[in-house]
């Protein structure tokens, strides 16, 4: 069996934002949920802070949701993007790792987490599946830090990317909800690093960065291949 590049690793190992996943019980677990408290959220607004207790799962409706970790040193390192569809605050421990922030206009509906568990109990559909979106998780993760420990400045952003894309189907033109400086934080580069090796590739026809929020993916065959 061939080996699995990390851009592959990145692009499949979570579910589309259109997808649901299979017997997704907790989908239909969440259908008749109560709106989150204060939602909608504005750009900026917390659904939850790092080290609060975790007490709500959220699940997002509209809009996109950017989770992140502060360092001893100050620094920001963010661990995901959330988009529609997307689950948030399912946590093993007892209090958030992260801290949720919306990064647009955030609805999202919201339940229990003492009430998921409870249901999970007697519903096996529904314990699979929040195994299957815990699998999920650990290999995403498992996937940004193969990208953040071997790959260099160009390969990040290209993997980053791609795997955006492949989050939303793949479209031609992709809208990026986060910053540069979002990004910068995701794949453990400094902003100007970020804006320069966009640059890089726009200037060797690979993308066409439209606007700091917008980028045409012309030649995915080429991309792909800076990750090899």
């Amino acid at each position: 069996m061939p080996a699995l590049r990390i851009c592959d690793i990145t692009a499949r190992s979570m579910p589309t934002a259109r997808e649901e996943t299979p017997d997704c019980h907790l989908c239909a677990v969440f259908t008749n949920a109560s709106p989150a408290p204060r939602s909608p959220f504005a750009p900026g607004d917390q659904l939850f802070r790092q080290g609060d207790p975790a007490r709500l799962v959220y699940r997002v409706l509209k809009g996109a949701v950017v989770s992140y970790r502060l360092l001893s040193d100050g620094r920001r390192q963010v661990t995901a993007f959330h988009l529609p569809g997307d689950f948030v605050g399912i946590e093993a421990g007892v209090e958030h790792a992260t801290a949720a922030e919306a990064l647009s206009l955030v609805q999202a509906s919201a339940i229990e987490r003492g009430e998921l568990a409870e249901r999970a109990v007697t519903d096996m559909g529904l314990a699979r599946a929040l195994w299957q979106i815990t699998v999920r998780a650990v290999q995403r993760s498992e996937g940004h830090a193969l990208i953040l420990s071997r790959q260099a400045a160009t390969e990040r952003v290209a993997a980053f990317l791609l795997d955006f894309a492949a989050r939303l189907g793949h479209p031609e033109v992709i809208d990026l909800p986060m910053t540069r400086q979002d990004i910068a934080d995701h794949v453990g580069l400094t902003i100007h690093t970020v804006s320069r090796t966009l640059s890089q590739l726009q200037a060797a026809g690979l993308i066409e960065a439209r606007s700091t929020r917008q980028v045409r993916l012309l030649q995915r065959g080429r991309l792909d291949g800076i990750c090899a």
